[in-house]
């Protein structure tokens, strides 16, 4: 599907989201500085897609940053975007990778970053072991998610345009209407913030908290490997 899709992937991605997921990114690089700008950190982008986030981190980075995504198309497009952005973007590296099985060596990064990816996964609990294993003790995990605003007013107009407009112009636009029915089904049956955070905390994630953007439809969820 995100083969598929991933010529018209930016674009929509701007586009459905009212230019607000380049803002969510930034402040999620704006949470991370204290260790995006430590020269000696490696940060690890999973899911990167065609790299939006791992280019927002860069570009507050001093850090090593590194990005693995299992969908070649979508990395052909962040190795275009790495070379014609200039000296910002081509400190991020770019890798193919299975995000349960990654080609990286226990305790290898001092920050793993998702967005918008994790919730794609076969197996969340697979997925933050994973990711646990290839963390240094005290080191952070940030995932970006959408999540459901709660019952009221923003709540239904959030499901009402996610439900029954986003679906239409993603389909339109990107000739696969399949993909944008997919993407408003898997932010349903994701989990809340608060069951996420106790998700990270069965895993081994110390201190797991969220910061909530957008009126509530958008979450960055924090924990830390325990030392």
């Amino acid at each position: 599907m995100f083969t598929r899709i991933a010529p018209r992937y930016d674009l929509l991605n701007h586009l459905l989201s009212g230019q607000m997921d380049k803002r969510w990114r930034a402040r999620t690089a704006r949470e991370l500085q204290a260790i995006l700008r430590r020269a000696d950190a490696v940060v690890l982008d999973l899911c990167c897609g065609t790299g939006d986030l791992a280019f927002a981190l860069a570009r507050e980075a001093k850090a090593r940053i590194i990005g693995a995504d299992f969908s070649h198309t979508m990395l052909v497009r962040a190795r275009e975007k790495s070379a014609a952005a200039g000296n910002g973007a081509r400190v991020v590296k770019f890798f193919e990778a299975d995000a349960l099985r990654l080609p990286f060596a226990d305790e290898a990064f001092d920050l793993v970053t998702t967005a918008f990816g994790f919730r794609n996964l076969a197996n969340y609990e697979a997925g933050l072991r994973e990711i646990l294993r290839v963390l240094k003790p005290g080191g952070t995990l940030a995932i970006l998610e959408f999540t459901e605003p709660p019952p009221g007013v923003i709540g239904e107009l959030y499901r009402f345009y996610c439900r029954k407009i986003l679906p239409v112009i993603g389909g339109v636009i990107s000739g696969d209407a399949m993909a944008y029915r997919y993407l408003p089904k898997s932010v349903a049956r994701f989990f809340r913030p608060e069951e996420f955070a106790e998700q990270m905390r069965q895993a081994g994630y110390a201190e797991p908290r969220y910061v909530l953007m957008t009126l509530g439809t958008v979450a960055l969820h924090l924990g830390v490997k325990k030392l």
